[in-house]
């Protein structure tokens, strides 16, 4: 009953002064409708970047030449190394028993033209196990087989972003494009697969057989990665080790000697992947904190304030019988009231603005009903925070000088 007399009487006391509660709820407000604002956007770009580790396939393991290292968020190789060839690529297919299959890749950014239209593109040769490992599907026509990787034919399989930079509105499959100046004819078009976890886009790229890209367009005899898939989920580590253990020894690599490739599992990325968006989360989420402490000081200024002009009624309340702890108590309602109704108000405005930045700007965008709770939460517990100073000091006044006051 005496909390209920309490919360009734801070919610009059708090809409005594109109104007000044609604300067102070407006600094809760912003401050929790950027937490989940903010929270929301990292949460979405999370879920996005798990989304497009999945999209990499299953069971997949990569290794890259060289050292791979994360370069302003993305991966990027250190240095220029050789040594990763197809006979590596033949050598695990054969001697990894945890192996299922191995796709070898090597791109180039080349000149690409059809009929009027030109664009510069990535240039991906591989094998015909590509599709099977990366879960490539073609819209129209087929992938090159085995008998076309092995002839170096001429050959391509047109991503939807190439498409649409060289200007054609049909598919393209039985035409002739120049890649390089070399004619290729095409045989399929990849469906849509979006930008990967690395930023790139795989919808702009040309697939063709790594051994003609190798021999006739970028006149190479190394690769730059491998893709690999595991039998299943369970062998993803003997793979890993198998895979480590064959490059090894085939580059003559000494123990203690650094490894001249990088090997990556899924698992790794993922992992990586979560650490970055759980920073990015943080920090959005620490920014947007800022304007809540903002709000929680305005909650301090109102209240202090609302301490002095009421000490007359504080002389009254104590010379009455109310107890310390009552003062105490009724002032801390009043200051946890304030940053509730901000917090309430904070939470609709937080979600409908998420709703519309996702809507207006196409940003990936996920309103977790945790960060709901946790912005309300902190907006209580900010109320009762900013609030126990002037609550403190409202109930430490002496009686006498308090009737005292004008």
């Amino acid at each position: 009953m005496h909390l209920i007399k309490g919360v009734r009487i801070a919610l009059r006391a708090v809409t005594a002064h109109k104007l000044r509660a609604l300067l102070a709820i407006v600094g809760i407000v912003v401050g929790v409708a950027a937490v989940i604002v903010m929270l929301a956007v990292g949460e979405g770009a999370k879920r996005e970047v798990l989304g497009k580790i999945q999209g990499l396939g299953t069971n997949i393991l990569i290794v890259s030449a060289g050292q791979l290292k994360s370069v302003a968020g993305r991966p990027q190789l250190v240095g220029h190394v050789t040594t990763l060839d197809l006979r590596d690529a033949r050598a695990i297919t054969e001697g990894c028993p945890a192996v299922a299959w191995v796709a070898p890749i090597q791109s180039r950014k080349l000149a690409v033209k059809y009929g009027t239209g030109t664009t510069n593109t990535s240039v991906v040769g591989t094998s015909a196990d590509f599709p099977t490992v990366r879960e490539f599907q073609t819209i129209v026509g087929r992938f090159f087989d085995a008998d076309e990787v092995q002839g170096a034919q001429r050959v391509a399989l047109v991503g939807q972003t190439v498409l649409t930079n060289l200007g054609v509105g049909r598919t393209l499959v039985g035409e002739t494009l120049r890649i390089n100046n070399v004619p290729f004819e095409v045989i399929g078009i990849l469906e849509p697969k979006g930008v990967n976890y690395a930023g790139i886009d795989e919808d702009d790229q040309i697939l063709i057989p790594i051994s003609t890209a190798l021999r006739r367009l970028f006149n190479l005899t190394y690769l730059s990665s491998l893709y690999i898939q595991a039998k299943d989920e369970r062998a993803m580590g003997t793979a890993a080790r198998q895979v480590t253990n064959l490059l090894r020894e085939r580059h003559r690599i000494k123990a203690g000697q650094p490894e001249d490739f990088t090997l990556q599992t899924q698992a790794e990325i993922l992992e990586a992947a979560q650490e970055t968006s759980q920073t990015f989360s943080l920090l959005l989420g620490s920014i947007a904190g800022i304007s809540l402490f903002v709000g929680g000081i305005g909650i301090l200024a109102m209240m202090v304030i609302s301490v002095r002009e009421r000490t007359k009624e504080i002389g009254i309340r104590r010379a009455v019988g109310a107890r310390r702890r009552d003062i105490l108590l009724q002032f801390i309602l009043e200051a946890t009231t304030l940053s509730l109704v901000g917090g309430l108000v904070g939470s609709l405005v937080g979600i409908a603005g998420g709703v519309l930045l996702a809507r207006a700007t196409g940003w990936p965008t996920a309103i977790s009903p945790v960060a709901i709770l946790m912005a309300f939460g902190v907006s209580a517990a900010i109320g009762i925070f900013f609030g126990a100073y002037p609550a403190r000091r409202a109930a430490r006044l002496d009686p006498i000088v308090a009737l005292r006051a004008e």
